[in-house]
């Protein structure tokens, strides 16, 4: 690929992301806003609404880090200071642990909820968003602790002609690592990989059962002229279980694009690659989330007539 061709598809990426980008952060401030209201409209709240919005939050809050951070990769200008490459890229990665741990713990949330009166699991219904809250807060102190070497290894790097760095945005790039620092962490992130990743699977596996048993028994009441129509635990099921399976796509891309990178050499190409994998489950489980709520019709339209009005 020669020059222009190079500058060519670096820009369309470009372009591509921060369209992204900007679609996320509007898709989950709609959402976001969505559950506010109806937390003060006095309506019922759903078991998945605190999960779901608090989601929705930390997406928001990652894609717009994401988005200063953007002006940095892609706009040449003064430049960042080693605090300000420190605070950014270790907020940016402590917000994309956060959405890794909400979502597994969604996915158990859903498991329980989903699970019959006679499951061992019925007796956490009650207590399930209590607990969900505790051991959020629990793995977010992990994630953190796990994440401190950020603090030390990010630095300002106005020269960008250094070698053995790895890029990170025109002001900020990653110091190497010596192997002992470098495999305590790589270890302890494989381990809160393994135990999240290994609890969705459970959950999926669950709910992929309870779903098969259901489908099974409204076949049968269907041929007894009986309403099969899924209850909104079902439906909500169904949603989790595609959203689920989407990230861990998502993830295996991720994943590629990053042995990629590494392969040849922190080519900027697959840098743009890798932010634009790993940002589209942020940008489309609002869309999602929201094609079950038709209430949502509902704001979006008093939204648009007022703007209107204006």
């Amino acid at each position: 690929m020669n020059e222009n061709s190079r500058l060519h598809a670096s820009s369309n990426l470009r372009n591509t992301l921060l369209s992204e980008i900007g679609i996320g952060i509007s898709a989950n401030s709609i959402l976001l806003l969505f559950h506010i209201l109806k937390f003060f409209g006095g309506h019922r709240p759903k078991p998945t609404d605190l999960p779901i919005g608090l989601l929705a939050l930390i997406h928001l809050l990652m894609l717009l880090v994401m988005a200063v951070s953007a002006t940095d990769i892609f706009i040449s200008w003064q430049g960042w200071d080693d605090i300000t490459c420190k605070f950014l890229v270790y907020l940016y990665r402590v917000f994309r642990g956060l959405s890794l741990c909400t979502t597994s713990l969604l996915s158990a949330f859903q498991a329980i909820i989903l699970s019959p009166r006679s499951s061992c699991l019925a007796k956490f219904k009650q207590k399930s968003p209590y607990h969900m809250s505790r051991a959020l807060l629990l793995l977010s102190i992990f994630y953190m602790f796990i994440s401190s070497h950020l603090l030390v290894s990010i630095i300002a790097t106005p020269n960008l002609t250094l070698n053995n760095f790895m890029f990170v945005t025109r002001s900020c790039s990653i110091l190497p690592m010596s192997y002992l620092m470098r495999s305590t962490f790589s270890t302890l992130l494989a381990l809160r990989e393994a135990f999240l990743i290994s609890l969705m699977a459970l959950s999926n596996g669950y709910m992929l059962t309870l779903l098969c048993r259901h489908k099974k028994l409204s076949g049968h009441l269907h041929s007894t002229s009986l309403s099969p129509k899924a209850s909104p635990e079902i439906q909500a099921s169904r949603t989790i279980l595609l959203l689920l399976s989407f990230f861990v796509l998502m993830s295996i891309l991720d994943s590629i694009i990053s042995c990629s990178r590494t392969m040849f050499l922190d080519d900027s190409t697959f840098y743009y690659i890798q932010l634009f994998i790993v940002h589209i489950y942020a940008t489309v489980s609002p869309f999602v989330f929201m094609s079950t709520e038709k209430h949502v019709g509902n704001l979006l339209r008093f939204m648009f007539k007022g703007i209107i009005n204006v």
